[in-house]
């Protein structure tokens, strides 16, 4: 294979944010109004365009400390990447091979924490985001049938990458016919004295939550969401569920108040640890920044 010259190296190095760079400020003749529209640095520019002058072995702009104007070389240069930048840019635009990505949940999704990081992605991507509720453990990821998934709980399931976006506060659920539907709150040890109903399929809370010597004594286990909340309005025991639901009211029958002393629920963002599809990883990226940003 034939040696690649030195000279050759250093353009290998180029990329389009030097050329867009060039570009930028060879239109608007200003260091400052060109960083400004790069949404960069005055330092960060000047060091592109060193990159590039070195790398192409020519200076390209005169400057001095008033005025910025092309050289011979950068005009030429600017005339080829009128045309040559654009296509480049053009081809190298991702085509998604879907229209729609789609969230998993289970129920009362956090619309409230992720509308910032659908609305931004959507914006960026062009691709629509489409909120799929399953009763189920995973919310649909391990099946194939979303591309992410929210989930509460206990660090999920084996087989997922998972990031926590948030902690939410736990409140009890009980039925607006109980005594205990007049108190202000509910401590965690008290649980131990009442029936408790612990939803299996899509539940964030489990008997294990609650230390050994507080455990409730009598559970009766629930095939999801629908079927919990109905036993608790009709009296059969008393369940816990993330603070989001205080603001859904999701029945009529159900009253849920505070929960002191309880551990907090965390919330999860998820995807496949393997095979997820690109822009799953890029929301998920998403959502973390936008966290980090709120935070």
């Amino acid at each position: 294979m034939r040696a690649i010259s030195p000279h050759q190296a250093a353009v290998a190095d180029i990329g389009i944010r030097h050329l867009r760079a060039f570009l930028v400020l060879a239109e608007q003749l200003s260091f400052t109004q060109a960083a400004a529209s790069l949404h960069t640095t005055q330092p960060s520019l000047t060091r592109s365009i060193h990159r590039l002058e070195e790398a192409l072995g020519a200076r390209l702009f005169h400057r001095t400390t008033r005025h910025v104007r092309l050289s011979e070389s950068g005009v030429l240069l600017r005339e080829e990447l009128k045309e040559l930048l654009p296509r480049l840019e053009s081809v190298l635009t991702p085509r998604h091979d879907i229209q729609t990505l789609r969230i998993g949940f289970s129920w009362l999704f956090p619309d409230e924490l992720l509308q910032n990081a659908i609305a931004g992605f959507e914006r960026t991507y062009g691709v629509a985001v489409d909120l799929v509720r399953r009763d189920e453990r995973c919310a649909g990821l391990d099946e194939g049938a979303v591309q992410l998934a929210v989930l509460r709980g206990r660090q999920p399931a084996r087989g997922l990458r998972t990031v926590r976006i948030a902690q939410e506060e736990r409140v009890a659920a009980v039925s607006r016919r109980s005594p205990l539907a007049r108190r202000r709150s509910l401590d965690w040890t008290e649980f131990a004295e009442h029936p408790v109903m612990i939803n299996t399929v899509s539940g964030a809370t489990q008997v294990r939550d609650w230390p050994e010597e507080a455990r409730p004594g009598t559970v009766t286990l629930c095939g999801g969401f629908v079927e919990w909340l109905e036993l608790i309005a009709e009296g059969r025991g008393i369940g816990v569920a993330p603070d989001l639901v205080m603001r859904r009211n999701p029945h009529p029958g159900v009253r849920f108040i505070p929960i002191t002393e309880a551990p907090p629920m965390p919330l999860w963002l998820a995807r496949p640890s393997t095979g997820a599809h690109p822009l799953a990883i890029r929301f998920m990226e998403r959502a973390v920044a936008v966290r980090q940003a709120a935070a």
